[in-house]
C-alpha cells in the first residue's frame, strides 16, 4: 500500500420505505446491522481513518458506532442533499486527507473484503483518479448505467430515469462504490450543483467532472452482481437475507459441514461450526455460537451464544447464554436458559428448563423438570418432576447437590439447600434442610386411607358409582371363591368322608369364622 487510505461510509439516509423507527442502516441482518456488514467488508483495507456520514438517526447511529466501532468517525450530515454533498461534508471534517479516498453505501451488506481489496489494488496499480465498482446484471432496471465510449473507457454514470433508449439497454450499472484520488475528489465536489430534478448533489456527477478535464477514470466489474445489492425496503431486506444465508451455508458446506437442508438452516455470521459437524433442519445458529466437530445440532432448534462440544446432540431445543459439553445430549423440547452450563456426557432431556446452573459430567437431568441457580455433581440422577425452588419472592437462592446423588422424582428442593455426596432422595419429598452424604433424605406425610370416603361425601358422583361397581364385583368374585372352595370341600368330603369336618373346619378360618 503506497499511500494512505480513508473510508467513507454513507449512512445518512433515512430510508422511508422501511417504514421504520430505526434507522435503515441499523436493520439487523444474520448477525450483524447493515451499516456493520459494510465495516466488516472495509476493516481489512487498512485505512487510516473510517468516516461515517450520519443524518437520519444520528444519535442512535453514533451510540451504535461506540459500540461496534470505536476508532468509527461519525460526521454529521445535518441536512441530507445528496451522495455528493454527503462526501462532501466528510471531507470537510477532515481536510488534511490525502490517498484514496473509498466511499461505499452503509446499506451492502453483501459486500465482500476481497472484492475491495481487488478494487483498490488495481485503481493504485493504474494510477487512475477514479475507480467505480460495477456488475453486469440481468435486470438493471432502476440502476444507473455505466457509459463506455467506442474504445470502453468510463465516460460517465448515467441515471435510470435520465438514461436515453439506448443507455437503457446498458447491463452494467453502478454498484456505488468507489475509489477517488483525494485530491481529485475534493476539487470536484467542489464544482458540483444541484441542477437536476431531485435538487441534490450527484457522486456519480463526479465521475462526468473527471472525464470532461480529461482525467483517467476506470471501471472494476465485479463477478458477484449480488455484492453491489442494498436493501430499500422490508421486502429487499428478506431477499438479501435468503442470499446472504445460502452464502454462509454455501461457504460452511464446502468447509465440511453437514446440512441436510440448507434453504430451512439460518446462520448467522458470526457463528463458528467445525467440519464433520451436522445441523439437521429448521435450524437457527445466532450471535457467537459455536458448534465443534462431530456435533450434531436439530432438527428445530434455536441457538444464540451456545458453545456446543464435539460429539453433543441437541435437538428440538431453544437455548441462549449457555455451554453443552462434549458428548452431551439436550432435548427434545429444552430450554436452556442464561448460565446453563452442561459438563461432557451430560444430560438435559424433555421439558427440562435450566437457568444458572452447573451440572457434572455425566449427570442427567431426563425431564420435566426446573433447575434453577444451582450446582449439580458429577454422576448425578434427577428424576422427573424435581423442581429446585429458587426464589422466595424476594430473592434467589442456590441449591448444590455433590457427586454420586439420586433424587428421586417428584421432589422439590428447597434453596438454600445442599445434598451431600452419595445421599438419596425418596420420591414425593421436600427438602428444606440439608442431606448428609449417604444418607436418605425423605420429607413426606404418612399415607392414611379413608375407607367409604366417596360414598359418603360424593354420593352420585362418578367415583362413587365407580367404587359402587368395583365393591359389588369384588362381592361376586368372592362368592364365587366360596362356591369353589365348597365344591371342593364336598369332592373331598365324597372321597374322604372322615376329612369332612377337618376340611369345613378350614375353611371357617380362611372366611374368619369361629369355631
Amino acid at each position: 500500500m503506497s499511500e494512505p487510505r480513508t473510508v467513507v461510509v454513507l449512512a445518512a439516509g433515512e430510508g422511508k420505505r422501511m417504514r421504520s423507527a430505526l434507522p435503515k442502516v441499523l436493520h439487523p441482518l444474520l448477525g450483524r446491522t447493515l451499516l456493520e456488514h459494510v465495516l466488516h467488508a472495509t476493516q481489512p483495507l487498512r485505512a487510516e481513518r473510517q468516516i461515517v456520514v450520519v443524518g437520519h438517526g444520528a444519535d442512535q447511529v453514533t451510540a451504535y458506532l461506540a459500540q461496534v466501532a470505536p476508532a468509527a468517525q461519525p460526521v454529521l450530515q445535518a441536512e441530507q442533499r445528496g451522495t455528493g454533498h454527503a462526501v462532501r461534508t466528510a471531507l470537510d471534517a477532515v481536510p488534511d486527507v490525502t490517498g484514496t479516498v473509498i466511499v461505499v453505501s452503509g446499506d451492502t451488506p453483501m459486500l465482500r473484503s476481497a472484492t475491495l481489496t481487488a478494487m483498490l489494488d488495481a485503481h493504485e496499480q493504474a494510477g487512475t483518479v477514479a475507480t467505480v465498482l460495477t456488475a453486469r446484471v440481468d435486470d438493471p432496471f432502476g440502476l444507473g448505467r455505466i457509459v463506455r465510449d467506442v474504445q470502453g473507457r468510463v465516460t460517465g454514470i448515467v441515471e435510470h430515469r435520465d438514461a436515453t433508449p439506448e443507455q437503457l439497454a446498458i447491463n452494467e450499472v453502478n454498484t456505488s462504490v468507489y475509489a477517488f484520488d483525494a485530491a481529485a475528489l475534493r476539487d470536484a465536489l467542489g464544482k458540483l450543483t444541484a441542477a437536476n430534478d431531485q435538487g441534490e448533489e450527484y457522486l456519480t456527477d463526479v465521475l462526468d467532472l473527471l472525464v470532461s478535464t480529461g482525467r483517467p477514470v476506470a471501471a472494476h466489474p465485479v463477478s458477484d452482481a449480488e455484492e453491489g445489492l442494498g436493501a430499500n425496503d422490508r421486502a429487499q431486506l428478506a431477499a438479501l437475507a435468503a442470499r446472504l444465508r445460502d452464502r454462509i451455508n454455501t461457504d460452511l458446506m464446502r468447509s465440511g459441514v453437514s446440512m441436510l437442508d440448507p434453504a430451512t438452516t439460518w446462520i448467522d455470521v458470526t457463528v463458528g461450526i467445525e467440519p464433520d459437524a451436522t445441523i439437521e433442519p429448521n435450524t437457527q445458529l445466532r450471535g457467537a455460537t459455536s458448534v465443534a466437530a462431530g456435533a450434531v445440532v436439530g432438527p428445530d432448534t434455536t441457538l444464540t451464544n451456545v458453545v456446543v462440544g464435539e460429539g453433543a446432540r441437541v435437538i428440538r431445543t431453544h437455548g441462549s447464554d449457555s455451554v453443552i459439553g462434549a458428548g452431551a445430549n439436550v432435548g427434545p423440547f429444552a430450554y436452556l436458559r442464561p448460565g446453563t452450563d452442561l459438563a461432557e456426557a451430560g444430560k438435559i432431556g424433555t421439558f427440562v428448563e435450566t437457568k444458572n446452573v452447573r451440572i457434572g459430567a455425566g449427570s442427567k437431568v431426563p425431564h420435566l423438570t426446573y433447575v434453577g441457580d444451582a450446582t449439580i455433581g458429577r454422576d448425578v440422577n434427577i428424576g422427573a418432576a424435581t423442581i429446585f425452588v429458587n426464589y422466595d419472592g424476594s430473592h434467589k437462592h442456590h441449591t448444590t447437590v455433590e457427586d454420586g446423588v439420586f433424587v428421586g422424582c417428584d421432589t422439590t428442593l428447597i434453596a438454600p439447600v445442599t445434598v451431600r455426596a452419595g445421599a438419596y432422595i425418596a420420591a414425593g419429598s421436600s427438602i428444606n434442610e440439608d442431606v448428609p452424604s449417604g444418607s436418605l433424605g425423605i420429607a413426606r406425610a404418612r399415607q392414611r386411607n379413608i375407607e367409604g370416603w366417596v360414598e359418603r361425601k360424593r354420593p352420585g358422583t362418578k367415583a362413587a358409582k365407580a367404587a359402587a361397581a368395583a365393591a359389588h364385583s369384588a362381592a361376586d368374585e368372592r362368592a364365587a371363591q366360596l362356591a369353589a372352595a365348597s365344591m371342593a370341600t364336598a369332592d373331598l368330603a365324597m372321597d374322604n368322608p372322615a376329612g369332612e369336618a377337618i376340611a369345613a373346619t378350614e375353611l371357617g378360618e380362611r372366611d374368619g369364622s369361629e369355631h
